[in-house]
């Protein structure tokens, strides 16, 4: 486990992000540019070691309900990746997740490439679904994470 020193030196090497302390000794890091609301990176940064990294919209991380990574057990490599992918993420305007005007209504949503290929996006239930055509291409928990799975992909929402 990294101390609080070095997980405090990798953070910082960061220039993008603006150092708060809080109380109890604990450091929150701000990234003043995010395109959301959000602006915190890193959330209650504590001398045992303890702290917390936006995840909201990254895949491949168990979060809590409001979007946190705890960065405890984080190897120096693994918390640059997440403090870096965590800054890219707030740098990508999202758009907000439609709502569904009844329940029995499904959600669709047409996402094109540059080289005009298409892809559906679905909401059916509780899953949101990409389809290249017939095909089932990935499914999805949230509108985020497809949506930025779509992003990662080159594509943009048809309007």
């Amino acid at each position: 486990m990294l101390t609080f020193e070095e997980k405090l030196a990798i953070i910082e090497s960061f220039p993008q992000l603006t150092r708060n302390d809080v109380s109890l000794k604990r450091v929150n890091f701000h990234y003043e540019e995010s395109l959301h609301d959000k602006k915190t990176v890193v959330y209650h940064l504590h001398p045992n070691g303890n702290g917390f990294v936006f995840a909201a919209f990254l895949k491949g991380y168990q979060k809590d309900d409001k979007g946190y990574v705890n960065i405890r057990d984080f190897s120096a490599d693994e918390l640059r990746k997440v403090v870096e992918a965590s800054i890219q993420s707030l740098s990508v305007k999202r758009e907000p997740a439609p709502k569904a005007t009844s329940s029995a209504e499904q959600l669709e949503q047409t996402w094109v490439d540059k080289q005009n290929r298409t892809l559906l996006l679905q909401q059916e239930d509780a899953l949101w679904n990409v389809y290249h055509g017939m095909n089932l291409e990935a499914s999805f928990e949230s509108y985020l994470e497809a949506e930025q799975y779509l992003i990662e992909e080159g594509f943009s929402l048809q309007q």
